[in-house]
């Protein structure tokens, strides 16, 4: 048969059902990004608490803070890094001062007994010397020549365990020096710190003038 008088096929591209070409648009798209919703979200939503639409924003907004979150520059990451260490060696530093002043008050403690259990003066006699500590009354034992040498600030009364003693001058100077609270009685400190201000009252009548040339 001659090629020209071959029969039309009965078959055309556009009524075969077969595309003459392929949609790209169908196959560039990429899948749908599937936002998850935690369980309370879901609980919710099937309730009928919330609306979907509602539920799908809170967690796309979750997502980008994750995501956000997760994506640190590695400059961000070592200022945090050093902020770490600064924080830390902060700390490390005020436990060592802590412990250094926890050291030093015991060192002064044990100095301070030592000196009232080598310096003390026995106590004897039948009279009740009283004197506050705060707001409590204390007394201890003393004689006649004890109470005298009290009184004028030859003797002080320093606390010691869950008692007193008595203890000369040049003793009580070596305690102040290290904790001026072991002192509980003292007439000698009272007796010049009155002195001195009796003296600071009385030059106080002398004003110098502030435009004398000496």
């Amino acid at each position: 048969m001659p090629f020209d008088t071959l029969p039309a096929c009965p078959y055309s591209p556009c009524d075969s059902g077969i595309p003459s070409t392929i949609d790209a648009s169908n196959h560039a798209k990429p899948p749908p990004v599937l936002r998850m919703r935690n369980p309370l979200q879901e609980q919710l939503l099937k309730a009928g608490l919330v609306k979907k639409g509602k539920v799908d924003q809170v967690a796309r907004e979750q997502a980008k803070q994750r995501q956000g979150k997760a994506t640190t520059t590695p400059a961000e990451e070592a200022v945090n890094a050093q902020r770490l260490q600064a924080e830390r060696a902060e700390r490390d530093r005020a436990l060592a001062a802590e412990r250094n002043a926890q050291l030093r008050a015991n060192e002064l403690r044990a100095q301070i007994r030592q000196i009232i259990d080598v310096n003390r003066i026995k106590r004897e006699g039948e009279i009740a010397y009283r004197f506050t500590v705060g707001e409590t009354i204390q007394s201890v034992p003393v004689n006649e020549t004890q109470r005298s040498q009290l009184a004028k600030g030859t003797l002080v009364i320093a606390r010691h365990d869950n008692g007193y003693e008595l203890l000369p001058r040049d003793a009580a100077e070596k305690i102040y020096a290290r904790d001026a609270s072991a002192i509980v009685l003292d007439h000698g400190k009272a007796a010049a710190s009155a002195e001195a201000s009796d003296d600071d009252e009385y030059y106080k009548q002398f004003q110098v003038p502030d435009d004398l040339i000496w």
